[in-house]
């Protein structure tokens, strides 16, 4: 009987196909370091109203961070998920990003120091993280 299963698979038909589809998928991976970052940045801003103890205080803004920590999460999951799709929302992780900077004094009611600056960092590291995907997807496309 013989082996059905070799190693090479140079000689198989469909090789040629199955190369420029693998290079399509790995295409938009130019940015894989980001999506971890973004996806645990998602998790912590939706668990910081617990952890900094603002859900009595800021409820308003608890309910918003949690909001918004699971949309950045679930954009990180897209972006690990279909990069090739996701990457043009990139910009609206830069629009997350801004909006949670501004979001404490619109959607708060008179926060503290330590909320403002919470909600800071994660709006700018958000901002960062879209526009380096941005970026990478603006180079990466193809042109026409």
């Amino acid at each position: 009987m013989t082996n059905l299963h070799r190693g090479d698979m140079s000689s198989h038909p469909d090789v040629s196909e199955m190369r420029d589809r693998y290079a399509r998928m790995l295409g938009g991976r130019d940015v894989a370091l980001v999506d971890g970052p973004a996806f645990l940045l998602g998790l912590y801003c939706a668990a910081s109203p617990w952890i900094l103890h603002y859900t009595l205080s800021q409820p308003y803004l608890a309910t918003h961070n949690l909001i918004m920590g699971i949309a950045i999460g679930l954009l990180a999951l897209g972006f690990s998920r279909a990069p090739e799709r996701m990457y043009g929302l990139s910009w609206a992780m830069c629009a997350m990003g801004i909006w949670m900077i501004i979001a404490p004094w619109i959607v708060g009611r008179g926060p503290d120091a330590g909320v403002v600056i919470n909600n800071i960092v994660i709006g700018a590291l958000a901002l960062v993280l879209g526009l380096v995907c941005a970026g990478t997807a603006a180079k990466s496309a193809p042109r026409p």
